[in-house]
């Protein structure tokens, strides 16, 4: 069974990228524009990993972040920022709230889903 990877993303040109990506490695993607849809989709479709922006409207990734990790059905559910916030103490911030992983925006392609690899 494939793996299914939710990306919570708002910029169009990087969800294209990490979707076509991801899919070409074989993993099944979820999509989700903003952070209330990501929330709501890592509820119903229970994805094995997601990718969460940080700067996104409705609600920010890092408030997605931390009410994901407060639901006992899916807060074991790895989550890796990806994100151009790259300011000292970004990294810590995200890790603090529970993320797995750090990936600072734009990702290299050639290596973008080796390194999600290693969160699942």
């Amino acid at each position: 069974m494939k793996k299914k990877i939710l990306i919570v993303e708002d910029n169009e040109q990087n969800m294209y990228l990490a979707t076509f990506l991801l899919e070409r490695s074989g993993y099944e993607t979820i999509q989700a524009w903003n952070g209330l849809e990501g929330l709501e989709k890592a509820q119903t479709d229970k994805p094995d990993l997601i990718l969460m922006d940080i700067q996104l409207p409705e609600m920010d990734g890092y408030e997605a972040t931390r009410r994901i990790k407060s639901m006992a059905d899916i807060n074991q559910i790895p989550i890796v920022a990806v994100t151009s916030y790259a300011m000292p103490g970004d990294r810590e911030k995200a890790q603090a709230l529970g993320c797995a992983g750090y990936i600072e925006k734009p990702f290299d392609p050639e290596i973008f889903v080796s390194e999600i690899e290693k969160y699942f």
